[in-house]
């Protein structure tokens, strides 16, 4: 598959004739809402764990030199905590842009903290995607994040940003608290 997914993502039709459908975020989506949303609740999924396996040439790195950013592997016993957001079905335009570096929609159930939960939709780069980088150790990934620079920014922002919007939710992630904290050791060296 190749890095750009539009038109694979414009061809998912299963929320276009609801009013309004949940998207779940938990990457850049927890603390960089750049589109409008009716609503926004911290929320989580079954069954996947966030990895920073996936490769970003067009917002976290380049085609040269890919930055690495999360995406959702498979994990029967994890739940992933992150943000949902009810959206339109007219979001869907801007957000298959945003995610179209091997991003694919997959709809999916989303549980929120009172207890209910609602089919939704999520954004996960599989490992069949080209941009997929695949597993390394925490070191090698800060050092790699460390590194890389995009249009939207250092691929360090990225990072640091997520692993404070995770504290913010009350959330642990070791992977990601794991590579931050190499990250900043690599800083100071």
């Amino acid at each position: 598959m190749s890095y750009n997914t539009i038109a694979i993502n414009q061809r998912m039709d299963r929320f276009n004739s609801h009013a309004s459908v949940w998207l779940f975020g938990y990457g850049s989506l927890i603390y960089k809402a750049d589109f409008p949303f009716l609503e926004r609740r911290p929320a989580s999924i079954g069954g996947w764990t966030r990895r920073f396996w996936q490769g970003s040439h067009d917002h976290r790195g380049t085609e040269s030199a890919p930055g690495r950013v999360v995406t959702l592997v498979p994990d029967a016993d994890a739940v992933c905590h992150g943000m949902a957001y009810l959206v339109t079905p007219e979001e869907f335009a801007h957000l298959d842009h945003r995610e179209k570096n091997g991003y694919l929609r997959l709809a999916t159930t989303i549980r929120f903290e009172d207890g209910s939960s609602a089919e939704g939709l999520v954004y996960i780069a599989t490992h069949e995607n080209a941009a997929f980088l695949g597993p390394a150790s925490e070191q090698a990934i800060a050092r790699q994040i460390a590194e890389s620079r995009g249009p939207s920014g250092p691929n360090s922002e990225y990072l640091l940003e997520l692993a404070k919007a995770l504290r913010e939710l009350g959330k642990d992630d070791p992977h990601v608290f794991e590579i931050e904290r190499h990250l900043i050791e690599l800083a100071a060296a």
